[in-house]
C-alpha cells in the first residue's frame, strides 16, 4: 500500500509468531503493509507446533478444532493447507467406559436431518455411558445452559460445576457428559470452569448448527500445518519474518514504536532497534504485561491475574495396532483423550519401532494433579490403565513411553476470568493486543487464537488507513476477512523513512527441528518433554527408566539446563491452544 503523497507503506511489528501472531501477519500483509513478525525460538508456531524425536514428529499438543472453527478453517485456508486435514462428516465420538473395561459408548450425530437444536436429542438419548432417565435430563440441560448470556459478569462469575448441581446433573452425568467436553475444551473441571465459558462451548459446539460438533484434527504435523505454512505465505507476501529474536522493550515516539530487539532469542545477542507504525502484541499475558508502553492498558499487572493451566500428553508407541479409531475418548478413567498419530509422525519411515507399530498420544487437560509427577511414574500409571480400558493392548509390547508437558498450556478459564481477558484495542493508537487469553468469546482455542490475531490486525491497519471487514463466508462455511483497503491517512506519519535499514527478509526455508536447544523447562519446547522429561533426540540407553522411559526432569539429553517455553518477547508464546480448536487437548 502506498500512502497519500508516495509515502512507503506503514510498517506493522507482530510480536509472537504462534497462531495469533500468524493470523494477524498475514491480514496486515494482505492488506498491504509491510509486515515484521518477531519470534523468540527458530520456528513459528507457538503452541501448536511439533519436534523431532529420533525421526518421530511429536506434536507440542493434541490439537483438534469442530466445523464451528470457522476462523481457525479460514486461516488453514488462507494458507492452502485445509486439505491436509481431515473433517469428520458428521460427529462420531467412541467413548471407552472405565468402569465397564471392553465396553463403549457412542456420541454420534444422526444422519436424519434435524435442525438444530433437535439434532441433539437422538445423540444424547442413545448414549449409553448415562443411564436412560438422565439423557432426557441432560438433553434439557444443554438447552437451558445455550440460553445463558455469557457476558453477564454474573454468568461467567458462576461455576459451570454448581449450575450442573442446580439443574439435577449429578456426578455421573458430570463426568460421562459434560466434563467430556469442557475438561478438553476449557482444561478446567466443571467445579472450577466459567459457566460464561462452558455456555459458549455447549452453544457453539451442540445447538446452533446440526454439524457445529463434527470434529477435524491434521493428517500431517503441526509444524507442516501452521508454522511452515505460514512462513512461506508471509514470504510470498514479502513480510520479514524474523526467528531467534527477542523483544526487550516496545516505546512509544513521536513517529510511532521503537521496538528494542536482540538476535539470537536471548538477551546477550547483538542488540538491534526496529521502528513501526502499528504493533501487535501477540503474546502471553506475563509477558504482555511487560512489554505494554505506559497508556496501553490501565492496569497491565492484572493480566498476571489470568493464571496457567497445564497439559500433560503421555506418548505410547506398541508394537502392533491396539487402537482401531482415529480417537478415543474414556470416562471412568484417569485418562481422558487418546489420538492415534501413527500416520502424522511419521512412525513407519522414522526407525523408531518394529513394522505394523502404533503410536498413541494421550492428551490429559486440567493436568495440575500430574503435571509434576515423574515422567516414569506418569509412564507406568497410564500404560497400565490404557491396558485396562483398552483390550487390544493388554497383549501387545510397549515398544516406548514418553511424557511432554506444557505447564502454561492455557489461561485459567475461571469464574470471573471474563473481567480479566484484556480486549485487543488499547490506549494507545495503533498498538493491539492478540492471543487466545484476550476477550475473543472463545476459549482458549486455535479458533480464540486466530480470531484474536484478526481483530487485533484490524485495530491496527485501522490506525494507517486501511480498513477490513469483519470475518465473511470465503466458500463454504470458512470464513476470512474481506479487505476494504484504503489509502493510508495523511496524518500518520511513516516510520519507514526515519529507519536505519532493516536486513532483507530471510529466504524461506524448512522450519527448524526443536531439539534440546530450545527445549523447555524440563521437558520439550512449548510445553516440556520428558521421555522422561527430555527432547529425546539423541537419549542414551542410561537415561531410560523402563522401556523408553527417561527421568532427568530440568535438562537435554546431554544434562545441560533447558530454556523457558519461549515467544517473540523471550518469555513465552501465545498459549493457544487447547481444545474446541486448540490447544492442546481435544474437543
Amino acid at each position: 500500500m502506498t500512502g497519500e503523497g508516495g509515502s512507503a507503506r506503514p510498517r506493522v511489528a507482530v510480536v509472537g509468531g504462534g497462531l495469533a501472531g500468524l493470523a494477524a501477519a498475514l491480514l496486515a500483509a494482505d492488506g498491504g503493509a509491510e509486515v515484521v513478525l518477531l519470534e523468540t525460538r527458530p520456528r513459528l508456531g507457538g503452541a501448536t507446533a511439533s519436534f523431532d524425536r529420533k525421526g518421530l514428529w511429536v506434536d507440542t499438543g493434541q490439537h483438534v478444532f469442530m466445523r464451528c472453527c470457522t476462523a481457525y478453517r479460514g486461516f488453514l485456508g488462507r494458507l492452502g493447507v485445509e486439505h491436509l486435514t481431515t473433517l469428520q462428516p458428521r460427529l462420531d465420538v467412541e467413548v471407552l467406559l472405565g468402569d465397564r473395561p471392553g465396553e463403549r459408548a457412542r456420541l454420534r450425530r444422526t444422519k436424519t436431518r434435524l435442525p438444530a437444536p433437535l439434532h441433539l436429542a437422538p445423540a444424547l438419548l442413545g448414549y449409553k455411558a448415562l443411564p436412560v432417565g438422565q439423557r432426557v435430563s441432560a438433553a434439557l440441560a444443554a438447552f437451558q445452559i445455550g440460553r445463558l448470556d455469557q457476558r453477564s459478569p454474573k454468568v461467567d462469575g458462576a461455576s459451570f460445576g454448581d449450575w450442573l448441581t442446580a439443574h439435577r446433573q449429578g456426578a455421573v452425568a458430570t463426568e460421562a457428559l459434560w466434563e467430556l467436553l469442557t475438561v478438553a475444551t476449557l482444561n478446567a473441571p466443571a467445579a472450577e470452569a466459567s459457566l460464561a465459558l462452558a455456555a459458549k462451548v455447549v452453544r457453539s459446539g451442540l445447538l446452533e448448527r446440526a454439524d457445529a460438533a463434527d470434529i477435524g484434527w491434521a493428517d500431517v504435523p503441526l509444524q507442516q500445518l501452521h508454522g511452515e505454512a505460514a512462513a512461506k505465505a508471509l514470504a510470498d507476501l514479502g513480510a520479514d519474518v524474523r526467528t531467534s529474536v527477542k523483544v526487550r522493550q516496545i516505546t512509544r515516539t513521536d513517529a510511532g514504536y521503537e521496538l528494542s530487539i536482540t538476535s539470537g532469542g536471548t538477551g546477550r545477542g547483538d542488540s538491534d532497534v526496529l521502528m513501526a507504525d502499528a504493533v501487535v502484541l501477540a503474546v502471553p499475558p506475563p509477558a504482555a504485561a511487560a512489554l505494554l508502553p505506559p497508556g496501553a492498558h490501565p492496569d497491565p499487572a492484572s493480566l498476571e491475574g489470568l493464571g496457567a493451566s497445564p497439559i500433560v500428553n503421555i506418548h505410547m508407541i506398541f508394537d502392533r495396532q491396539v487402537m482401531d479409531r482415529p480417537f478415543l475418548a474414556a470416562t471412568g478413567s484417569p485418562v481422558q483423550w487418546i489420538f492415534d498419530r501413527t500416520g502424522p509422525s511419521g512412525l513407519a519411515g522414522s526407525g523408531a519401532a518394529p513394522p505394523g507399530s502404533q503410536y498413541l498420544a494421550l492428551s490429559q487437560s486440567a493436568a495440575a494433579p500430574w503435571v509434576d509427577r515423574p515422567a516414569a511414574e506418569l509412564g507406568a500409571e497410564f500404560v497400565a490403565e490404557t491396558r485396562r480400558i483398552l483390550p487390544a493392548a493388554r497383549d501387545a509390547e510397549l515398544v516406548e513411553v514418553f511424557v511432554t508437558r506444557e505447564r502454561t498450556a492455557t489461561f485459567q478459564q475461571a469464574p470471573g476470568s471474563l473481567a480479566l481477558r484484556a480486549v485487543a484495542k488499547t490506549g494507545l493508537p495503533g498498538f493491539a493486543l492478540a492471543g487466545a487469553w484476550t476477550d475473543t468469546g472463545w476459549p482458549a482455542t486455535m479458533e480464540g487464537a486466530v480470531r484474536s490475531g484478526l481483530t487485533a490486525a484490524r485495530e491496527t491497519l485501522a490506525s494507517v488507513g486501511v480498513h477490513v471487514g469483519e470475518l465473511e463466508t470465503a466458500s463454504g462455511d470458512v470464513a476470512w476477512p474481506r479487505l476494504r483497503t484504503t489509502r493510508a491517512r495523511s496524518d500518520v506519519p511513516p516510520a519507514s523513512p526515519g529507519v536505519p535499514a532493516q536486513p532483507p527478509p530471510p529466504v524461506p526455508t524448512p522450519a527448524t527441528v526443536v531439539t534440546a536447544s530450545d527445549v523447555a523447562t524440563g521437558d520439550v519446547a512449548t510445553g516440556d518433554v520428558a521421555a522422561g522429561e527430555t527432547d529425546p533426540a539423541n537419549a542414551s540407553a542410561r537415561d531410560q527408566v523402563g522401556p523408553g522411559i527417561s527421568d532427568r526432569p530440568g535438562t537435554s539429553p546431554e544434562g545441560a539446563p533447558v530454556p523457558d517455553r519461549q515467544g517473540g518477547d523471550g518469555r513465552a508464546s501465545d498459549p493457544e491452544p487447547n481444545a474446541i480448536s486448540t490447544g492442546s487437548s481435544p474437543a
